[in-house]
């Protein structure tokens, strides 16, 4: 997917993933499987839920309308692959791989995937309730016209990470590292704690503004 770089001077702009899928081949059922190998599958409308695949890979794969209810996908390599509609609630991907990836119109609630890695990831539409990403590598990372409500990046790492048209509620920043990340395109920037640690990123003047009280605290600066 091509686009133009919507950074300004001085900011890098992510790189999307390209997507070009090969012919693929619908899923026979059967269940997920702890190191399960899948390549160039087609999942559609399958339920997950409480399913152990724990190190599985998911190469050049569609998922669509699938439910991971409490599934379990810890150290799972999930690369070249689109996941549209997906839905669940304490979907566990910690210390995983997201590289090229799509994620599209998502529903889901508490999604551990502390110490994952994820590079050249859209995150596009759909809701994500309690996201958790501490200790996270994110690099070239788009989140565009989503709602991410009360997500944790504390301690994460950002590189060329773009908010495009979104909300974030809540957000923790604490103990992030950022590089390159803009933040101009949120649409509403509600944030919890870390804000101090926006250095590397840019704003806004409006959102500075809108920060302004939040910042004069973390500083400890009177306004009387």
């Amino acid at each position: 997917m091509a686009r133009r770089a919507t950074g300004g001077a001085g900011v890098r702009s992510a790189r999307r993933p390209e997507m070009r899928l090969p012919a693929l081949e619908a899923y026979a059922g059967g269940g997920l499987e702890p190191d399960g190998d899948y390549d160039g599958v087609e999942f559609r409308e399958a339920d997950f839920a409480g399913q152990d695949g724990g190190g599985a890979r998911f190469m050049d794969c569609a998922l669509t309308g699938c439910a991971f209810d409490e599934t379990r996908l810890h150290h799972a390599r999930i690369l070249d692959t689109v996941l549209t509609g997906i839905r669940g609630v304490g979907t566990y991907l910690a210390e995983s791989t997201l590289r090229d990836v799509e994620l599209v119109d998502a529903r889901l609630g508490g999604t551990q995937l502390h110490g994952a890695v994820l590079e050249r990831v859209l995150i596009r539409g759909g809701k994500i309730d309690y996201l958790n990403l501490r200790r996270a590598k994110l690099k070239d990372v788009v989140f565009e016209s989503c709602v991410l409500v009360e997500p944790d990046f504390g301690e994460a790492r950002l590189e060329r990470v773009e908010f495009v048209d979104c909300a974030l509620k809540g957000v923790d920043f604490n103990g992030v590292t950022m590089t390159d990340v803009d933040l101009r395109g949120v649409a509403s920037l509600d944030i919890a704690r870390g804000v101090g640690r926006l250095t590397g990123a840019v704003i806004s003047p409006g959102q500075l503004v809108d920060l302004s009280p939040v910042l004069a605290a973390e500083l400890g600066i009177r306004v009387e």
